[in-house]
């Protein structure tokens, strides 16, 4: 069994922590639990299930989520606003890594003797 933390507010500062239930999170993006449900159905978003099945999201999903509904609400149809989400993430972590190789990479060229 892992160790438990000592401190028992560190899950509230995990973005990945399932925090919030889907009427909570569909309150607090002024959309509907149907939204929410649509943009699991399209695999943008999976929310963590409780024991007794409901749907929990984390508030890393959430800024996903909100991100689609600004797509959505501009006219873009869900399907296409969850490519673009989907995508602009991929990218974004690419560009993640690309910087940390950058950074590795200018570490080894100083380490190198003339």
């Amino acid at each position: 069994m892992p160790p438990r933390s000592t401190r028992p507010a560190d899950s509230l500062d995990d973005d990945d922590y399932p925090a919030y239930t889907m009427g909570r999170a569909a309150e607090m993006l002024g959309t509907t639990p149907a939204f929410l449900r649509a943009l699991g159905e399209h695999r943008l978003i999976t929310p963590l299930r409780s024991e007794g099945g409901h749907r929990r999201y984390s508030r890393y999903q959430l800024r996903i989520a909100a991100r689609a509904r600004e797509l959505v609400d501009q006219g873009t149809a869900i399907e296409a606003a969850c490519r673009i989400v989907i995508l602009e993430d991929q990218l974004e972590e690419a560009q993640r890594i690309n910087e940390q190789l950058r950074a590795q990479g200018g570490q080894s060229q100083s380490e190198t003797p003339a």
